[in-house]
């Protein structure tokens, strides 16, 4: 079908209203240079704000990270990252899960400054592969990470966070400290994902924390200080900010990350460029370079450190809508919420029962993307090498192999990816040089 016309955007606004501005003709698509009327943008980017809170508040949850400030950073580095794409690629930058492991490792009691200094560091590092990217291309980026390198470090962060869902990595604060409350909270979040349709079967998560809070509020589980503390915070006044400290430690346990972002950010920018028909592997460059931005910026003040988000893709799937106003409405959104200290500090009490039925359900989902990342790419496991790599390293972050030399800790993410990278490319020189590689393999990975 035609798309539809488009009325010529005006000097002062980067997009053209689509059509009449009401309504998407099927088989149309918003583009992101185009928008809907405002009253409509603005409706979008509210669904935009719905589908990414629900994850983007569990990550400061488990951390221990002020509420309020990575939901205030997250929006701001959504607007950065819309200006240094240049308006080119929709995209939410929420809380990462990749950085939950290696910030509690590198928590030493409980203070945040190195963890956010490793923050920091993850982030210029990834900004400045963005700034290789742009200059020489993002080919190599698929040929140092194939996918079955990719979906095992995905896999085996998910499966290094069980414990964390069980009892809050030793601290009490999962299933085992309120289990009712937990078991309720997963079934309201399995039921919600079957039992309704389209858009609210996407808020599963948010709609089961809400259950399980409510439970606990009855059950009086809720922490009287924490509602003590929402009931003294004020509707409005500056998030929590926390100044960074620079170990070396830390920055070994967060540097790894970058890998999985940026796998992330380039599977967001190809996921784009399908459902919008453009080809925006120009911009993958730049995507990693908002990210790292917004990572720097997030990390310099208390934040958590942001990645594209999945969430919003299936926003933008099911309205067919992939305009960059709309997320200029969730990122200004975002920040006006962190900036309501009475809204953070309602997240703060958030029990521990809640949080484990919760992160239940989210661990075990980065572990079966990792599986999924195998399965679209069709991996081939009869190839020794690729089903070795993955096994390895799976094993490696499941177990959460640790190893300590001097003042420096590697933790099972870290070990899991060095594992993988160096096993699958060291196995592939070697097979080359000797001549047994298979001589016949399937899969996008088969000529690496």
């Amino acid at each position: 079908m035609t798309q539809s016309p488009t009325k010529p955007r005006s000097r002062w606004s980067p997009w053209s209203v689509h059509g009449d501005g009401r309504s998407v003709r099927p088989g149309d698509v918003v583009h992101p240079d185009e928008r809907l009327s405002w009253p409509r943008t603005l409706g979008i980017g509210a669904q935009h704000v719905v589908a990414m809170f629900g994850a983007t508040f569990t990550v400061p949850l488990i951390t221990g990270f002020p509420p309020a400030t990575t939901l205030f950073f997250s929006g701001i580095g959504t607007l950065l990252f819309l200006l240094i794409t240049g308006n080119r690629l929709p995209s939410y930058l929420g809380s990462s899960f990749a950085f939950i492991a290696p910030v509690l490792a590198s928590k030493a009691g409980g203070d945040l400054g190195p963890a956010l200094g490793g923050i920091v560091v993850a982030g210029v590092a990834l900004a400045l592969v963005g700034l290789v990217v742009q200059l020489a291309g993002s080919r190599w980026i698929d040929a140092l990470m194939p996918p079955v390198v990719t979906g095992a470090i995905v896999a085996l962060i998910g499966l290094n966070l069980a414990p964390v869902a069980w009892d809050g990595g030793g601290a009490g604060t999962g299933v085992k400290a309120q289990p009712l409350i937990a078991v309720v909270t997963l079934v309201a979040i399995l039921l919600t994902t079957v039992a309704f349709r389209g858009f609210l079967a996407r808020l599963s998560i948010l709609i089961g924390v809400v259950v399980g809070w409510v439970l606990a509020a009855a059950l009086g589980e809720l922490d009287p200080a924490a509602v003590t503390g929402l009931r003294e915070a004020a509707w409005v006044g500056l998030p929590q900010f926390h100044t960074p400290e620079f170990s070396l430690r830390a920055i070994v346990l967060v540097i790894p990350v970058i890998l999985v972002l940026i796998a992330e950010n380039a599977g967001h920018v190809k996921a784009v460029a399908a459902m919008t028909g453009r080809n925006l592997d120009r911009d993958m460059g730049r995507a990693l370079m908002g990210d790292g931005l917004a990572t720097v910026l997030a990390g310099s003040a208390g934040g958590s450190g942001t990645t594209t988000y999945a969430e919003n893709i299936g926003v933008m799937a099911a309205t067919r809508v992939y305009s960059t106003a709309a997320y200029w409405v969730a990122g200004g959104a975002a920040v006006l919420l962190g900036l309501s200290p009475k809204f953070g500090a309602l997240i703060l009490t958030v029990p521990a029962g809640v949080l484990g039925g919760a992160t239940t359900a989210l661990y075990g989902l980065i572990a079966i993307l990792g599986a999924r990342i195998w399965i679209e790419n069709r991996v081939d496991f009869h190839d020794p090498i690729n089903l070795m790599t993955a096994a390895i390293a799976v094993i490696i972050g499941a177990a959460n192999y640790t190893l300590t030399a001097g003042d420096l800790s590697f933790n099972g993410i870290a070990l899991g990816t060095a594992a993988a990278l160096v096993s699958y490319h060291g196995m592939r020189l070697i097979a080359r040089l000797r001549g047994t590689t298979p001589a016949t393999r399937q899969g996008p990975d088969a000529e690496l």
